[in-house]
């Protein structure tokens, strides 16, 4: 590797802190390295030409954020865990330089993670999302009501808090907590799913890659929709939300065998609940 770049938590010193040990380390090895803190993503798209890996430090959150600096290129990320869950990461910080040489020299897998597209036409605005799109309500208790078309067919108008569409990878984040199924990291499906619907169809639904979902939102209130649960634009009644698979995938280097979901999932659920 030639260039690595470093997104770090900029609110959690001990990332920071890690973020300048790691500069350092990787320096000795004759690597270029560029640093950026997470919350300015404008600023790490123009770094990100010309690197081999960007390394995320900080937790799940951070890595969301990392997988929309690197599309639409094809960027692999290495994600070291501060956080508490860290479904995402491949590395804890405590360990994280002993085991970073072996990924330098190539060992380790690249696994493919499918990736949402959100338009917003009445914007004229596109988003990406790893984990989840969310349209409903903002801030009042007061339910939306969404109709639901898949691929222009008529699916169902829902009165609830709002609904989510997520891929695998957000199938254990907020869709988990919702109720929603839990979906191998590699698969394709897309997860729509109603939030505390009333007296409406209220079942989640997994469906197939080549999907669009339309929500239109009707509200007297404040709606709004949410990527990853991190930017939020505000819904006006009418508005329609368009959301498909993208047609790029999001790439995580990966030192673990193959079959690390299973036992990452059981472990990381039970200390969850715990």
């Amino acid at each position: 590797m030639k260039q690595v770049g470093i997104l770090y938590q900029p609110k959690r010193e001990e990332a920071v802190a890690f973020s300048h040990e790691l500069e350092t380390f990787l320096s000795s090895r004759d690597i270029r390295i560029w640093r950026c803190s997470a919350w300015e993503p404008e600023r790490a798209k123009q770094l990100i030409a010309g690197t081999d890996l960007l390394v995320s430090i900080g937790g799940d959150g951070t890595i969301l954020r990392a997988a929309r600096t690197v599309i639409p290129d094809s960027v692999p990320i290495l994600g070291i865990n501060l956080g508490r869950l860290g479904f995402m990461a491949e590395l804890k910080a405590s360990g994280a330089l002993k085991k970073l040489p072996a990924l330098l020299n190539g060992r380790g897998w690249i696994e493919e993670r499918a990736i949402l597209e959100a338009e917003l036409p009445s914007q004229g605005r596109m988003f990406h999302a790893l984990n989840e799109v969310f349209v409903g309500r903002r801030s009042s208790a007061r339910l939306v009501t969404v109709d639901c078309k898949i691929n222009n067919a008529a699916l169902t108008t829902y009165r609830a808090d709002g609904v989510i569409i997520a891929t695998a990878s957000g199938s254990t984040g907020y869709t988990l907590a919702a109720g929603g199924p839990i979906l191998h990291p590699q698969a394709k499906e897309l997860i729509l799913m109603p939030v505390c619907a009333h007296f409406t169809f209220d079942k989640s639904l997994v469906l197939p890659a080549k999907t669009t979902i339309e929500l239109q939102v009707t509200t007297t209130h404040e709606a709004m929709l949410s990527i990853d649960g991190q930017t939020e634009l505000q819904l006006n009644s009418g508005d329609t939300v368009k959301v498909k698979l993208s047609k790029h995938m999001v790439k995580f280097l990966r030192l673990q065998p193959k079959t690390y979901f299973y036992r990452s999932l059981d472990a990381k659920l039970k200390r969850k609940v715990a």
